[in-house]
C-alpha cells in the first residue's frame, strides 16, 4: 500500500487533516486543534485544498477528486449513497436505507454514515433525523449546523435554516 501523507487545511471552522496517497484522497477528518501545513502539497491534496477553497467560497457544488477510503462493503454503499444527496439538500437516515436497498437498515446506516472517513467531501453532514431534526454528526453537531447553512445560503440564498 502507498504510504500515506497528512496535509493541514484551514477551514472557515478550524482544521481539517487531509490524509492521501500519489493517487487517492482516504480521509478528510476535523482536528479539534490547529495544525500548520509544513510544506507546500502537491498533486491530489493541492486538487482537494483548491476543491474545499471554491466548496467554502460557495463556487463549488460537486466535488470531484479520486476517493480511496477504508471500510466495509456496505458502508461504501452508504457512503455512495451520501454522494447523491445534492448540495443545499437533506436526506434522512432512511432515505439513505432505501437508497442501500434495505429500509430497515436504518440504524447501520447510521452507524456507517458516522464511520464516513472523508467529511464534507462525502457529505454525510446532509444527512438529518426523520423528523428534520440535526442527529449525531461525528464532526460535531455545529459543524454539521455551519455545513448546512452555508449551502443554503450559497444554494438557495437562505441565510438560515436551523
Amino acid at each position: 500500500m502507498p504510504e500515506l501523507i497528512t496535509s493541514y487545511y484551514n477551514a472557515p471552522f478550524g482544521t481539517l487533516a487531509i490524509r492521501h496517497n500519489e493517487e487517492f484522497i482516504t480521509a478528510v477528518q476535523f482536528l479539534d486543534e490547529e495544525h500548520a501545513e509544513t510544506r507546500k502539497p502537491k498533486g491530489i491534496a493541492q486538487q482537494c485544498m483548491f476543491q474545499l477553497d471554491e466548496y467554502f467560497n460557495g463556487k463549488l457544488r460537486n466535488f470531484d477528486l479520486l476517493l480511496g477510503p477504508s471500510g466495509t462493503d456496505f458502508q461504501k454503499k452508504v457512503w455512495m449513497a451520501l454522494q447523491t444527496i445534492p448540495y443545499a439538500s437533506t436526506a434522512s437516515y432512511l432515505d439513505i436505507a432505501k437508497l442501500v436497498g434495505d429500509e430497515k437498515s436504518t440504524r447501520a446506516v447510521g452507524a456507517a454514515n458516522g464511520k464516513n472517513p472523508v467529511a464534507i467531501i462525502i457529505p454525510c453532514h446532509r444527512v438529518i433525523g426523520s423528523d428534520n431534526s440535526l442527529t449525531g454528526y461525528a464532526g460535531g453537531l455545529h459543524r454539521k449546523k455551519w455545513l448546512l447553512q452555508h449551502e443554503a445560503k450559497f444554494g438557495l440564498g437562505v441565510q438560515t435554516l436551523f
